[in-house]
C-alpha cells in the first residue's frame, strides 16, 4: 500500500518564511528602541512582542498538530503501530 502525495513545502518558501518573520521582528523591535517614549512604555511593548511572538509559534504548532492529526497516512500510520503494539508479547521466547 503506497501513501498518497502529500504537498511538500520547498526549501525557498521556508527561507522566505524565515527572513520574513526576522525582518517583522527586527523592524518592531527597532520601532521600539526609537520610540520617543519613558522606558516603561518601552519595556510594556518589548514584553508584549515577546508574548505576541512565542504564542504566534504556539499556536502555528497546535494548528500543525491538529492538521497531522487527521491526515489518512498519519492515522494509517497509528493503526499500522496499534496493531503491532497489540501483537507483540514480550514474555514470548524468541526461536
Amino acid at each position: 500500500m503506497s501513501t498518497p502525495n502529500l504537498p511538500k513545502n520547498t526549501t525557498a518558501f521556508y527561507a522566505q518564511a524565515g527572513i520574513s518573520f526576522a525582518i517583522a521582528l527586527v523592524t518592531l523591535l527597532f520601532a521600539i528602541l526609537y520610540l520617543p517614549v519613558d522606558p516603561w512604555i518601552r519595556a510594556f511593548l518589548a514584553v508584549s512582542t515577546l508574548f505576541l511572538t512565542t504564542s504566534s509559534f504556539t499556536l502555528a504548532k497546535c494548528v500543525r498538530d491538529a492538521q497531522e492529526s487527521t491526515s489518512v497516512a498519519s492515522r494509517l500510520d497509528q493503526a499500522r503501530v496499534d496493531k503491532l503494539l497489540a501483537e507483540h508479547d514480550p514474555f514470548r521466547a524468541v526461536s
